[in-house]
């Protein structure tokens, strides 16, 4: 299959000329899906679904992303299957899955790699994970969470845990020795924002700790349903943090277990990135036809990484707009996006939206 657009820098193309690049293999990836998914050929038949009727990107066909949740949708034999990916969800029924051989497995890192390094250099930190070590004890069927510890891991050095188990109680004896042996070096932190939130920044608050990780970054993904909830925006989010920790360098970032590796990072100037190995449409929600400028409406991403499994070209069930093309102040080329929240009645469902597990 066609992977041009994997030798590109992230950031490296105006939307312009990416596009006619991303359509073509955008467009490979659907036949590919077509001939080699016996359900992805269905769906697509029964919903008159013609590959010779695609011409540009908006008319690559999507699938609902509510779908991986009830059917299990791969496109090399089990055999090939080397790593199942679940989504979080509100019960098992709702739980998505994911099915990576090798090698979407591999580009997935890679590219993941590339996005990330454009905002928090080539070099690997000391990496301090806000969560606990039983998330990722399981190597062929990861959660969400435990995806997402395991790839970002690949930025770090001497990977720590700040919570101690599925009690989510800090560790302060080990934030205290990994913060002591690593004083004056730049440390990188990960965390779901939920987790951040509940079961770091509050519990700091609320014994009254305060720790100097002035020199840090944080890493941040998920949903802010619950932090909404407590009306907790994300200016707020980031101001506590820095109270607590001395923290002033974070990137929220936007992605899903349906396209891990495809990541959307906020810049310096507070804007989701769409890099150059996907794309976002927004969707009117009543006759699917796509957006403007500003304009909200259902998110649809698209992906040059899933391989393995037909997910190349998602809707989403998340409310959004582009917020701008190829003008950020941070000087990176392509669309800039907003999040703005699940659609109403939809699902709950969100990497950051976990409990224990």
């Amino acid at each position: 299959m066609m992977m041009p657009l994997i030798q590109f820098p992230p950031f490296g193309l105006a939307d312009l000329e990416k596009r006619k690049l991303l359509f073509d293999e955008l467009e490979a990836l659907t036949v590919w899906h077509r001939v080699h998914c016996d359900l992805y050929r269905e769906i697509l038949d029964r919903n008159r679904g013609s590959i010779e009727n695609m011409k540009q990107i908006e008319d690559i066909p999507f699938l609902p992303v509510r779908l991986f949740k009830h059917l299990d949708l791969a496109s090399v034999a089990q055999e090939d299957i080397v790593k199942t990916v679940t989504s979080s969800g509100t019960t098992n029924q709702s739980v998505s899955r994911i099915f990576l051989d090798k090698e979407t497995s591999a580009i997935q890192i890679r590219v993941l790699v590339k996005i990330l390094q454009d905002f928090i250099g080539v070099h690997r930190m000391p990496m301090l994970i806000i969560d606990h070590p039983n998330v990722v004890k399981n190597r062929l069927s990861f959660s969400a969470r435990g995806a997402g510890i395991l790839g970002l891991s690949n930025f770090g050095s001497d990977h720590t845990y700040a919570l101690k188990d599925e009690t989510m109680d800090i560790d302060f004896e080990q934030i205290d020795s990994f913060l002591s042996k690593h004083s004056g070096k730049r440390i990188l932190l990960f965390g779901f924002t939920f987790m951040v939130w509940q079961h770091f920044i509050r519990k700091l608050e609320s014994t009254g700790r305060k720790l100097d990780i002035s020199n840090g970054v944080l890493l941040h993904s998920g949903g802010w349903k619950k932090l909404e909830s407590e009306a907790v925006s994300s200016r707020e989010f980031k101001f506590r943090l820095k109270e607590s920790t001395g923290i002033d360098r974070v990137h929220n970032f936007y992605g899903m277990a349906e396209q891990v590796g495809t990541v959307y990072v906020e810049c310096e100037s507070g804007r989701l990135h769409v890099p150059v190995f996907s794309e976002v449409i927004i969707r009117e929600p009543m006759n699917w036809g796509s957006l403007g400028l500003h304009e909200q409406g259902l998110v649809q991403v698209l992906s040059i990484l899933p391989r393995s499994y037909p997910g190349h070209s998602l809707l989403t069930e998340d409310l959004g707009a582009v917020t701008g093309v190829d003008d950020c102040p941070c000087g990176r080329l392509g669309k800039t996006i907003r999040i703005d929240g699940r659609l109403a009645k939809a699902e709950v469902r969100g990497c950051s939206d976990t409990q224990a597990v």
